[in-house]
């Protein structure tokens, strides 16, 4: 696209935010023939797809892996040099705690909804009760759940499959990659193409089948298996772009917070500190809350428009000493529905079980754990009953916040989850993450006024909002949603 237009009269571009949208954005302009200039709060590049190093280890900060439903980051990867350094998961798959006990997450395709409610996994997790009440589904009119204009998660999956693959399936899987409770969410949001489907093929678990034929043929695969990582780690990513941007004379410079934003006579001018920065070409790929706010003086249409803050969520990774976890008690890693006595996590990844790579750099009998803590609540006003019902496991007000208690909190649910007493004597290296309203939160009614303010944006010239909170959660909606934005503003 680039090699027909003379850079000489290209005007140049400006971009808000180091995160991985605000350097796959530069990237895109770099390649028109554009100078690009990429402004990063922060004195660190990638935002979630970030690293630390954590006894001797450099570990993914934040997402450390993507959905293979899309082939939007392999396609990223191999342009970056990266294609080789691809790798799937170890198999084995992942659990769910119930207040019951652990049991393996069955094979389901989104959002942890079943597309087989009788699948011996399912219904050991279900009771016989609640299989046949989820085998109803089939016999309900399609308009059971698709009619509205908008409808939570919560609020689809009660309707056509009940409360207990609500509370034992999906609210796990919800709270775990969304931070929040289904009955929060926008089904159209987190799971695109879902309610077209059974319009399609006439109930929720025949789109679910559907969607997972297409994701990866007629074979259903492991749950927590459709996805992929990177060698080294996600943070690579990251690092290649980095090199890919400088080798294209991108400018990139951190510890410059954005203050203003006006119109100019030839497109857009940044004011960040003492200086400006003037662009024909602005993209922001900041959070939701923040992009709305600087915007709204220089675009008045959209005051009031301001989407709602993420979880804020921590990260809790312990490395630690534990021949004892080499058998990996719980596959890869595990959920936990809400409503789950004495557990206050919301999941626990076991990284060296779930990535051979990592487990070769750690060495036989050390082990990384990632426990993750936050999730936003509702009413459940349209939910489970036991949603927002303040419950250890919800992530609530009674929720561990310092560091101390983040350690402790994970210890004893770390024993709980896998059933191995991890204690502090074992610890040989651990860090908090804090990230505070950076994932996006796909509230009901939120890809409506998603629409609304890059309707908004659109007419005004050499403008674009990108990141998370415009393009859904995870990696994978992110690039390509970055990619179809900016190739627009550049059409």
């Amino acid at each position: 696209m680039g090699s027909s237009l003379n850079p000489a009269v290209l005007k140049p571009a400006v971009v808000l935010g180091g995160g991985i949208s605000g350097l796959l954005a530069a990237r895109e302009l770099a390649t028109a023939g554009h100078a690009v200039t990429v402004l990063e709060a922060s004195g660190t590049w990638g935002g979630c797809v970030g690293s630390h190093v954590v006894a001797g280890l450099t570990l993914d900060s934040g997402a450390e892996s993507f959905a293979t439903r899309s082939p939007a980051v392999a396609e990223l990867a191999a342009e970056l040099g990266l294609a080789g350094k691809i790798v799937p998961p170890r198999p084995g798959g992942a659990w769910v705690q119930l207040p019951e006990g652990p049991r393996e997450l069955p094979k389901t395709g989104v959002l942890g909804i079943p597309a087989n409610p009788w699948d011996p996994e399912v219904r050991r997790s279900l009771g016989f009760v609640g299989s046949l009440r989820a085998s109803l589904d089939r016999y309900l009119p399609a308009r059971v759940g698709a009619a509205a204009d908008v409808t939570s998660v919560s609020a689809l999956v009660r309707a056509r499959m009940g409360r207990r693959v609500l509370e034992r399936l999906v609210a796990p899987v919800v709270g775990g990659v969304h931070s929040a409770d289904p009955g929060l969410l926008d089904v159209d949001m987190v799971a695109p193409g879902l309610r077209a489907g059974i319009r399609t093929h006439g109930s929720l678990a025949a789109a679910v089948a559907a969607q997972r034929r297409g994701a990866s043929g007629p074979s259903v695969a492991k749950a927590g298996s459709a996805v992929a990582g990177l060698e080294d780690g996600m943070h690579t990513l990251v690092t290649a772009l980095l090199n890919d941007l400088r080798e294209r004379g991108v400018t990139l410079l951190t510890g410059v917070p954005a203050r203003a934003v006006e119109r100019t006579a030839d497109g857009w001018r940044v004011t960040a500190g003492e200086a400006t920065y003037d662009g024909g070409l602005l993209v922001v790929a900041l959070p939701g809350p923040d992009a709305v706010g600087l915007l709204q003086e220089a675009v008045p249409a959209l005051a009031g428009r301001s989407p709602g803050h993420g979880p804020d969520v921590r990260l809790v990774t312990l490395v630690v000493d534990l021949p004892e976890l080499d058998r990996r008690p719980r596959g890869t890693g595990v959920l936990v529905a809400p409503q789950t006595p004495g557990i206050q996590a919301k999941a626990l990844t076991h990284a060296t079980a779930k990535w051979d790579w990592l487990a070769a750099a750690a060495g036989p009998g050390t082990h990384v754990l990632r426990l993750s803590y936050g999730r936003l609540e509702g009413s459940g006003a349209e939910g489970s009953g036991a949603e927002g019902s303040g419950a250890e496991g919800s992530g609530g007000a009674n929720a561990p916040a310092s560091d101390s208690e983040l350690l402790a909190a994970a210890l004893r649910d770390a024993s709980a989850l896998l059933d191995v007493p991890v204690q502090e004597r074992d610890v040989v290296g651990w860090d908090v993450v804090r990230w505070q309203g950076a994932l996006p939160f796909a509230a009901v009614g939120h890809k409506a006024r998603v629409a609304g303010i890059r309707e908004v944006c659109a007419a005004e010239n050499g403008l674009c909002v990108v990141g998370g909170w415009v393009a859904g959660n995870g990696l994978a909606a992110v690039v390509f949603d970055t990619r179809k934005e900016v190739r627009s503003l550049l059409s």
